[in-house]
Protein backbone atom coordinates (compact mmCIF):
# COMPACT_ATOMS: atom_id res chain seq x y z
CA UNK A 1 0.00 0.00 0.00
CA UNK A 2 0.97 3.30 -0.67
CA UNK A 3 0.47 6.88 1.42
CA UNK A 4 0.24 10.41 0.02
CA UNK A 5 2.24 13.11 1.97
CA UNK A 6 2.00 16.82 2.27
CA UNK A 7 4.16 17.97 -0.44
CA UNK A 8 6.57 19.21 2.19
CA UNK A 9 6.88 16.45 3.63
CA UNK A 10 9.73 14.23 2.12
CA UNK A 11 10.18 11.09 2.89
CA UNK A 12 13.44 9.52 1.85
CA UNK A 13 15.08 6.73 0.91
CA UNK A 14 18.45 7.24 2.57
CA UNK A 15 21.27 6.25 0.49
CA UNK A 16 20.16 7.23 -2.55
CA UNK A 17 19.63 11.27 -0.98
CA UNK A 18 22.80 11.53 1.00
CA UNK A 19 24.16 10.38 -2.41
CA UNK A 20 22.18 11.89 -4.91
CA UNK A 21 20.64 14.56 -3.49
CA UNK A 22 17.41 14.12 -5.34
CA UNK A 23 13.94 14.80 -4.20
CA UNK A 24 11.30 12.17 -3.18
CA UNK A 25 7.90 11.23 -4.24
CA UNK A 26 5.01 12.48 -2.69
CA UNK A 27 3.65 9.28 -3.53
CA UNK A 28 5.53 6.15 -2.12
CA UNK A 29 5.90 3.09 -0.42
CA UNK A 30 7.51 3.88 3.09
CA UNK A 31 10.81 1.91 3.58
CA UNK A 32 10.75 1.77 7.35
CA UNK A 33 8.01 -0.35 8.41
CA UNK A 34 4.18 -1.10 7.35
CA UNK A 35 1.40 0.36 5.74
CA UNK A 36 -0.08 3.36 6.86
CA UNK A 37 -3.04 1.40 8.26
CA UNK A 38 -0.77 -1.35 9.86
CA UNK A 39 1.55 0.89 11.24
CA UNK A 40 -1.29 2.97 13.20
CA UNK A 41 -3.68 -0.29 13.92
CA UNK A 42 -2.28 -1.24 17.62
CA UNK A 43 -0.79 0.57 20.90
CA UNK A 44 2.32 -1.69 20.01
CA UNK A 45 2.43 -0.98 16.47
CA UNK A 46 2.00 3.29 17.47
CA UNK A 47 4.54 2.60 19.73
CA UNK A 48 6.50 1.13 17.32
CA UNK A 49 6.51 4.16 15.09
CA UNK A 50 7.49 6.40 17.85
CA UNK A 51 10.65 4.45 18.41
CA UNK A 52 11.14 4.72 14.68
CA UNK A 53 11.35 8.51 15.11
CA UNK A 54 14.57 7.99 17.48
CA UNK A 55 16.22 5.64 14.84
CA UNK A 56 15.47 8.71 11.83
CA UNK A 57 17.03 11.29 14.50
CA UNK A 58 20.14 9.30 15.37
CA UNK A 59 21.03 6.81 12.75
CA UNK A 60 23.55 7.05 9.52
CA UNK A 61 24.46 9.58 7.54
CA UNK A 62 20.92 11.16 7.06
CA UNK A 63 20.09 11.11 10.93
CA UNK A 64 19.52 14.91 12.32
CA UNK A 65 22.38 13.86 14.44
CA UNK A 66 24.51 13.64 11.61
CA UNK A 67 23.52 16.33 9.64
CA UNK A 68 23.32 18.39 12.46
CA UNK A 69 26.57 18.13 14.20
CA UNK A 70 28.33 18.30 10.51
CA UNK A 71 26.24 21.46 10.06
CA UNK A 72 26.51 23.33 13.19
CA UNK A 73 30.20 22.45 13.86
CA UNK A 74 31.34 23.61 10.05
CA UNK A 75 29.38 26.62 9.86
CA UNK A 76 30.98 28.02 12.81
CA UNK A 77 34.35 26.96 12.50
CA UNK A 78 34.46 24.32 15.20
CA UNK A 79 35.48 21.47 12.31
CA UNK A 80 36.47 21.32 8.85
CA UNK A 81 36.31 19.32 5.82
CA UNK A 82 39.41 16.40 5.99
CA UNK A 83 38.26 15.53 2.37
CA UNK A 84 36.97 18.30 -0.71
CA UNK A 85 35.59 15.20 -2.18
CA UNK A 86 33.01 15.48 0.11
CA UNK A 87 31.59 18.40 -1.55
CA UNK A 88 28.15 18.74 0.28
CA UNK A 89 30.13 19.14 3.56
CA UNK A 90 32.63 21.41 1.74
CA UNK A 91 30.15 23.27 0.42
CA UNK A 92 28.74 24.23 4.24
CA UNK A 93 31.98 24.60 5.13
CA UNK A 94 32.51 27.21 2.18
CA UNK A 95 29.18 28.90 3.41
CA UNK A 96 27.75 32.12 1.84
CA UNK A 97 25.98 31.11 -1.66
CA UNK A 98 28.42 28.30 -1.92
CA UNK A 99 26.08 25.89 -0.07
CA UNK A 100 23.55 24.76 -2.90
CA UNK A 101 19.61 24.46 -2.70
CA UNK A 102 20.53 21.01 -4.10
CA UNK A 103 23.13 20.28 -1.10
CA UNK A 104 22.17 17.10 0.27
CA UNK A 105 23.07 17.25 3.73
CA UNK A 106 20.53 20.48 4.07
CA UNK A 107 17.97 18.36 1.62
CA UNK A 108 18.40 15.66 3.91
CA UNK A 109 17.96 17.69 7.10
CA UNK A 110 15.06 19.41 5.80
CA UNK A 111 13.40 16.07 4.57
CA UNK A 112 13.76 14.45 7.96
CA UNK A 113 12.89 16.71 10.29
CA UNK A 114 9.27 16.97 8.53
CA UNK A 115 9.51 12.93 7.85
CA UNK A 116 9.78 12.79 11.82
CA UNK A 117 7.24 15.77 12.18
CA UNK A 118 4.49 13.86 10.04
CA UNK A 119 5.11 10.25 11.94
CA UNK A 120 5.33 12.21 14.87
CA UNK A 121 1.49 13.65 14.40
CA UNK A 122 0.36 10.51 12.77
CA UNK A 123 0.64 8.98 16.36
CA UNK A 124 -0.66 12.16 18.65
CA UNK A 125 -3.95 12.53 16.53
CA UNK A 126 -4.22 8.56 16.92
CA UNK A 127 -3.28 7.96 20.57
CA UNK A 128 -6.68 8.92 22.34
CA UNK A 129 -8.62 6.99 19.37
CA UNK A 130 -6.59 4.18 19.25
CA UNK A 131 -4.93 3.20 23.00
CA UNK A 132 -7.36 2.70 25.74
CA UNK A 133 -4.60 2.34 29.08
CA UNK A 134 -4.06 6.11 29.91
CA UNK A 135 -0.99 5.55 31.34
CA UNK A 136 0.47 4.11 27.80
CA UNK A 137 -1.23 6.61 26.39
CA UNK A 138 0.87 9.58 28.27
CA UNK A 139 4.24 7.61 27.83
CA UNK A 140 2.73 8.01 24.02
CA UNK A 141 1.98 10.84 23.55
CA UNK A 142 5.40 12.34 25.57
CA UNK A 143 7.74 10.37 23.26
CA UNK A 144 6.39 11.31 20.53
CA UNK A 145 6.64 14.77 21.59
CA UNK A 146 10.10 14.85 22.47
CA UNK A 147 10.99 14.05 18.74
CA UNK A 148 8.20 16.25 17.35
CA UNK A 149 9.44 19.33 19.53
CA UNK A 150 13.53 18.30 18.08
CA UNK A 151 12.05 18.25 14.78
CA UNK A 152 10.73 21.53 15.16
CA UNK A 153 13.60 22.89 16.95
CA UNK A 154 16.10 22.05 14.19
CA UNK A 155 13.93 24.18 11.57
CA UNK A 156 14.50 26.49 13.26
CA UNK A 157 17.75 26.36 13.80
CA UNK A 158 19.23 26.26 10.36
CA UNK A 159 16.36 27.39 8.26
CA UNK A 160 15.03 31.12 8.64
CA UNK A 161 11.32 30.34 8.47
CA UNK A 162 9.68 26.83 9.42
CA UNK A 163 6.09 25.02 7.89
CA UNK A 164 3.51 25.73 9.75
CA UNK A 165 1.69 22.42 9.36
CA UNK A 166 -0.61 22.04 12.54
CA UNK A 167 -3.40 20.66 11.91
CA UNK A 168 -2.98 19.74 8.44
CA UNK A 169 -4.90 15.71 7.37
CA UNK A 170 -2.92 13.32 5.92
CA UNK A 171 -3.62 14.24 2.64
CA UNK A 172 -1.46 15.67 -0.40
CA UNK A 173 -1.20 19.41 -0.43
CA UNK A 174 1.20 22.17 -1.85
CA UNK A 175 -0.11 24.87 0.64
CA UNK A 176 1.74 25.05 3.36
CA UNK A 177 2.48 28.25 5.15
CA UNK A 178 5.92 29.61 6.73
CA UNK A 179 6.22 30.84 10.05
CA UNK A 180 9.26 33.02 11.55
CA UNK A 181 12.08 30.40 13.28
CA UNK A 182 11.03 32.39 16.41
CA UNK A 183 7.70 31.19 16.06
CA UNK A 184 8.84 28.09 15.24
CA UNK A 185 10.62 27.32 18.58
CA UNK A 186 7.59 28.59 20.49
CA UNK A 187 5.28 25.66 18.78
CA UNK A 188 8.07 22.92 19.91
CA UNK A 189 6.55 24.53 23.70
CA UNK A 190 3.63 24.08 22.56
CA UNK A 191 4.02 20.51 21.58
CA UNK A 192 5.95 19.95 25.20
CA UNK A 193 3.26 21.94 27.15
CA UNK A 194 1.07 19.18 25.50
CA UNK A 195 2.97 16.28 27.18
CA UNK A 196 4.00 17.82 30.23
CA UNK A 197 0.18 18.16 30.80
CA UNK A 198 -0.83 15.20 29.75
CA UNK A 199 2.13 12.80 31.92
CA UNK A 200 1.01 15.15 35.07
CA UNK A 201 -2.74 14.40 34.90
CA UNK A 202 -1.65 10.83 34.05
CA UNK A 203 2.14 9.15 34.80
CA UNK A 204 3.57 7.42 32.05
CA UNK A 205 2.50 3.32 32.42
CA UNK A 206 4.92 0.69 33.01
CA UNK A 207 3.16 -1.25 29.73
CA UNK A 208 4.44 2.09 27.65
CA UNK A 209 7.98 1.97 29.20
CA UNK A 210 8.45 -1.06 28.64
CA UNK A 211 8.01 -0.79 24.74
CA UNK A 212 10.85 2.37 23.97
CA UNK A 213 14.55 2.45 24.46
CA UNK A 214 15.49 3.09 28.46
CA UNK A 215 18.38 5.32 28.04
CA UNK A 216 15.35 8.58 27.40
CA UNK A 217 14.32 10.10 30.23
CA UNK A 218 11.24 10.81 29.49
CA UNK A 219 9.30 13.50 31.72
CA UNK A 220 13.44 15.17 32.62
CA UNK A 221 13.73 15.52 28.51
CA UNK A 222 10.33 17.13 28.02
CA UNK A 223 11.58 19.95 30.66
CA UNK A 224 15.04 19.99 29.21
CA UNK A 225 13.80 21.02 25.83
CA UNK A 226 10.83 23.14 27.13
CA UNK A 227 13.81 25.27 28.05
CA UNK A 228 15.74 25.42 25.58
CA UNK A 229 13.06 25.90 22.95
CA UNK A 230 11.93 28.68 25.41
CA UNK A 231 14.80 30.35 25.47
CA UNK A 232 15.23 30.93 22.04
CA UNK A 233 12.02 32.42 21.93
CA UNK A 234 12.74 34.62 24.21
CA UNK A 235 10.85 33.69 26.88
CA UNK A 236 13.38 33.95 29.85
CA UNK A 237 10.49 32.94 32.75
CA UNK A 238 9.28 30.23 31.20
CA UNK A 239 12.60 29.01 30.51
CA UNK A 240 13.88 29.34 33.61
CA UNK A 241 11.35 27.73 35.06
CA UNK A 242 11.52 24.50 33.22
CA UNK A 243 15.45 24.22 33.57
CA UNK A 244 14.59 24.39 37.34
CA UNK A 245 12.53 21.05 36.79
CA UNK A 246 15.15 18.95 35.52
CA UNK A 247 16.54 16.59 37.62
CA UNK A 248 20.67 17.36 36.10
CA UNK A 249 21.70 13.81 38.16
CA UNK A 250 19.30 11.93 35.98
CA UNK A 251 21.16 11.90 31.38
CA UNK A 252 18.71 10.76 28.59
CA UNK A 253 20.16 9.98 25.95
CA UNK A 254 20.66 8.63 22.35
CA UNK A 255 21.93 4.66 22.95
CA UNK A 256 23.82 2.98 20.29
CA UNK A 257 24.38 -0.74 19.21
CA UNK A 258 25.61 -3.25 16.51
CA UNK A 259 23.42 -2.20 14.23
CA UNK A 260 22.54 1.59 14.39
CA UNK A 261 26.09 3.19 15.57
CA UNK A 262 27.34 6.24 16.57
CA UNK A 263 27.22 8.05 13.30
CA UNK A 264 29.55 10.18 13.84
CA UNK A 265 32.22 8.13 14.74
CA UNK A 266 31.71 5.81 12.45
CA UNK A 267 31.72 8.71 9.52
CA UNK A 268 34.41 11.06 10.68
CA UNK A 269 36.17 10.36 13.93
CA UNK A 270 37.29 6.44 12.68
CA UNK A 271 37.52 7.76 9.27
CA UNK A 272 39.03 10.65 9.18
CA UNK A 273 37.53 10.89 5.71
CA UNK A 274 35.08 13.62 6.18
CA UNK A 275 35.35 16.06 8.86
CA UNK A 276 37.72 16.79 12.17
CA UNK A 277 37.88 19.84 14.72
CA UNK A 278 39.92 22.59 13.73
CA UNK A 279 42.01 22.80 16.70
CA UNK A 280 41.70 23.23 20.86
CA UNK A 281 40.20 26.83 20.07
CA UNK A 282 37.05 25.40 19.69
CA UNK A 283 35.95 27.91 16.72
CA UNK A 284 36.22 30.79 19.10
CA UNK A 285 37.79 33.90 18.24
CA UNK A 286 40.86 35.27 20.49
CA UNK A 287 39.61 36.18 23.39
CA UNK A 288 37.15 33.93 23.75
CA UNK A 289 39.33 30.73 23.14
CA UNK A 290 39.25 27.93 26.18
CA UNK A 291 41.78 28.39 28.96
CA UNK A 292 44.62 26.12 28.71
CA UNK A 293 43.65 24.30 31.77
CA UNK A 294 40.16 24.16 30.95
CA UNK A 295 39.18 19.94 31.35
CA UNK A 296 36.43 20.35 29.22
CA UNK A 297 39.20 20.65 25.74
CA UNK A 298 40.78 17.28 26.47
CA UNK A 299 37.51 15.72 27.13
CA UNK A 300 35.87 16.73 23.64
CA UNK A 301 39.16 16.85 21.62
CA UNK A 302 42.02 14.05 21.37
CA UNK A 303 45.72 14.46 20.87
CA UNK A 304 46.17 11.17 19.23
CA UNK A 305 50.10 10.13 18.99
CA UNK A 306 49.32 8.94 15.41
CA UNK A 307 47.20 10.67 12.96
CA UNK A 308 45.68 14.20 13.12
CA UNK A 309 47.02 16.82 15.28
CA UNK A 310 43.96 17.24 16.68
CA UNK A 311 40.70 14.69 16.74
CA UNK A 312 36.99 14.04 17.83
CA UNK A 313 36.37 13.13 21.31
CA UNK A 314 33.75 13.19 23.57
CA UNK A 315 30.34 12.01 23.06
CA UNK A 316 31.84 10.76 19.25
CA UNK A 317 34.08 8.76 20.27
CA UNK A 318 33.01 4.96 19.87
CA UNK A 319 30.85 3.24 17.72
CA UNK A 320 28.57 2.64 21.08
CA UNK A 321 29.14 5.83 22.76
CA UNK A 322 25.86 7.21 23.75
CA UNK A 323 24.70 11.24 22.82
CA UNK A 324 23.17 13.21 25.51
CA UNK A 325 19.84 14.56 24.27
CA UNK A 326 20.81 17.40 26.65
CA UNK A 327 23.54 18.23 29.50
CA UNK A 328 23.01 19.04 32.92
CA UNK A 329 25.60 22.09 32.13
CA UNK A 330 22.88 23.17 29.55
CA UNK A 331 20.43 23.63 31.98
CA UNK A 332 22.72 25.80 34.28
CA UNK A 333 23.72 28.00 31.56
CA UNK A 334 20.07 28.42 30.52
CA UNK A 335 19.47 29.57 33.98
CA UNK A 336 22.42 31.82 33.94
CA UNK A 337 21.07 33.42 30.40
CA UNK A 338 17.97 33.75 31.57
CA UNK A 339 18.93 35.77 34.92
CA UNK A 340 21.50 37.88 32.54
CA UNK A 341 18.58 38.70 29.94
CA UNK A 342 16.71 39.92 33.16
CA UNK A 343 19.52 41.93 34.19
CA UNK A 344 19.82 39.98 36.91
CA UNK A 345 23.32 39.62 37.54
CA UNK A 346 24.49 38.03 40.79
CA UNK A 347 22.20 35.43 39.75
CA UNK A 348 23.30 34.83 36.28
CA UNK A 349 27.48 34.88 37.50
CA UNK A 350 26.25 32.21 40.35
CA UNK A 351 24.85 29.92 37.72
CA UNK A 352 27.18 30.38 35.40
CA UNK A 353 30.24 29.76 38.00
CA UNK A 354 28.70 26.48 38.62
CA UNK A 355 29.52 25.15 35.57
CA UNK A 356 32.81 26.83 35.06
CA UNK A 357 33.85 25.35 38.86
CA UNK A 358 32.32 22.30 38.20
CA UNK A 359 34.91 19.37 38.55
CA UNK A 360 34.62 16.10 35.76
CA UNK A 361 33.55 14.09 38.29
CA UNK A 362 30.71 16.07 39.52
CA UNK A 363 29.02 15.81 36.24
CA UNK A 364 27.18 12.51 34.62
CA UNK A 365 28.69 12.63 32.16
CA UNK A 366 32.00 13.90 32.75
CA UNK A 367 31.72 17.08 31.54
CA UNK A 368 33.37 19.61 33.93
CA UNK A 369 36.07 22.77 33.30
CA UNK A 370 37.51 22.68 37.04
CA UNK A 371 38.72 26.51 36.22
CA UNK A 372 38.38 29.40 39.25
CA UNK A 373 35.68 31.10 39.10
CA UNK A 374 34.96 34.26 36.56
CA UNK A 375 33.81 37.65 37.45
CA UNK A 376 31.31 40.23 35.51
CA UNK A 377 29.92 43.27 36.29
CA UNK A 378 27.79 44.65 33.40
CA UNK A 379 25.51 42.47 31.67
CA UNK A 380 27.06 42.74 28.23
CA UNK A 381 29.96 41.19 30.44
CA UNK A 382 27.91 37.99 31.78
CA UNK A 383 26.20 37.80 28.36
CA UNK A 384 30.04 37.07 26.71
CA UNK A 385 30.96 34.69 29.41
CA UNK A 386 27.83 32.71 29.13
CA UNK A 387 27.90 33.15 25.23
CA UNK A 388 31.89 31.62 25.82
CA UNK A 389 31.20 28.77 28.30
CA UNK A 390 28.06 27.90 25.95
CA UNK A 391 29.97 26.78 22.92
CA UNK A 392 32.60 25.21 25.03
CA UNK A 393 30.60 23.44 27.07
CA UNK A 394 27.91 22.72 24.05
CA UNK A 395 31.08 21.27 21.84
CA UNK A 396 29.87 20.10 18.36
CA UNK A 397 26.16 20.15 20.18
CA UNK A 398 24.30 21.37 16.92
CA UNK A 399 23.33 24.97 19.23
CA UNK A 400 26.37 26.95 18.10
CA UNK A 401 24.41 28.64 14.74
CA UNK A 402 21.62 29.64 16.81
CA UNK A 403 24.41 30.77 19.83
CA UNK A 404 25.89 33.03 17.41
CA UNK A 405 23.05 34.77 16.46
CA UNK A 406 21.21 34.98 19.57
CA UNK A 407 24.40 36.68 20.87
CA UNK A 408 24.40 38.98 18.13
CA UNK A 409 27.95 37.76 17.27
CA UNK A 410 29.85 39.25 14.44
CA UNK A 411 29.26 37.48 11.29
CA UNK A 412 32.38 36.93 10.47
CA UNK A 413 32.41 34.22 13.34
CA UNK A 414 30.00 32.23 10.92
CA UNK A 415 29.32 30.81 7.48
CA UNK A 416 25.73 31.68 7.29
CA UNK A 417 23.23 32.87 9.41
CA UNK A 418 20.60 30.38 7.60
CA UNK A 419 20.45 27.73 5.11
CA UNK A 420 18.48 28.39 1.51
CA UNK A 421 15.53 25.88 1.38
CA UNK A 422 16.09 23.13 -0.12
CA UNK A 423 15.08 23.12 -4.01
CA UNK A 424 12.70 20.41 -3.90
CA UNK A 425 10.82 22.33 -1.52
CA UNK A 426 10.78 25.40 -3.77
CA UNK A 427 9.75 23.01 -6.57
CA UNK A 428 6.66 21.81 -4.70
CA UNK A 429 5.54 24.44 -2.63
CA UNK A 430 4.96 28.00 -3.75
CA UNK A 431 4.83 29.91 -0.48
CA UNK A 432 8.35 29.03 -0.08
CA UNK A 433 10.28 32.04 1.27
CA UNK A 434 12.69 33.96 0.23
CA UNK A 435 16.05 32.35 0.42
CA UNK A 436 18.17 34.54 3.16
CA UNK A 437 20.71 36.75 1.67
CA UNK A 438 23.63 35.21 4.10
Amino acid sequence: MKRYIPSYKYCLLVATLLITGAACKKDYPDPSGPSSEQAYSSPTALANVAVGLQAWYARDRVGLLYTTTASGSLLTGETYVTNPGNTDEAQIATGGNAILTTNSVVTGMWAVTNKIRFEADSVLRRTNIIVTDKGFASGLIAYASIFKALAIGVQATFWEQVPDISGKPDTVTTDVKFIPGKQGYAMAVTVLDNAINTVTATPIGVNFAANVPKNVNIVNTLYALKARYALYAGDYATALAAAGKVDLTVTSTLDFNAQITNPIFALATATNNIFNVVDSSMGLPVGLQPDLSDKRVPFYIARPAKGPRFNINGFFSGNLVSVPIYLPGEMILIKAECYARQNNIPAGLIELNKVVTQLPSQDPFGVGAALPPVAAITQDQLLTLIYQHRRIELFMGAQELEDSRRFARPVTERKRNYFPYPFVERNDNPNTPLDPAF
